[in-house]
């Protein structure tokens, strides 16, 4: 979710990535991807800014960050004048039912929860079986919602 630049999507792609996340949409980065047809989801905090990645060929844009720009509501009153929209939210989003059931009734497509699905202490800790269950659970939810 960190590609800000051209050339660095250029190099992960080059290195076998098959999509490319950042937190801006770069227009730069949309010519590298296009080229290449590797999916970009470019980080958007506007309408204005959904609005231009899609034009540039976005499918599914990323809200970042999901929990600043106005939450489960701001992406529920995108899709009401842009339907078609394909929402990955990111930051602000919990593996906890009320997190995940709200984001998914607004609309999105898609979550990602980085640290908080993966926290820093049980990784230092190599608490595998802790990561393992967080993850089942929170797939276990977002069936539920989805």
């Amino acid at each position: 979710g960190s590609i800000v630049d051209a050339p660095t999507a250029a190099l992960y792609i080059q290195l076998g990535a098959n999509f490319v996340v950042g937190p801006l949409p770069n227009p730069d980065i949309f010519k590298v991807c296009n080229r290449r047809q590797i999916a970009y989801s470019p980080g958007c905090a506007t309408t204005s800014e959904i609005g231009l990645a899609q034009e540039l060929g976005a499918e599914i844009v990323k809200v970042f960050p999901g929990g600043n720009v106005g939450g489960p509501s701001f992406v529920k009153n995108i899709k009401g004048p842009m339907p078609w929209s394909k929402i990955m939210v990111t930051g602000g989003v919990e593996p906890t039912e009320e997190s995940l059931s709200a984001w998914f009734k607004a609309g999105v497509t898609a979550v990602g929860m980085g640290s908080n699905l993966f926290p820093k202490e049980v990784l230092k800790n190599g608490e595998w079986e802790k990561i393992t269950a967080l993850c089942q659970q929170s797939l276990a939810i977002i069936r539920k919602y989805r």
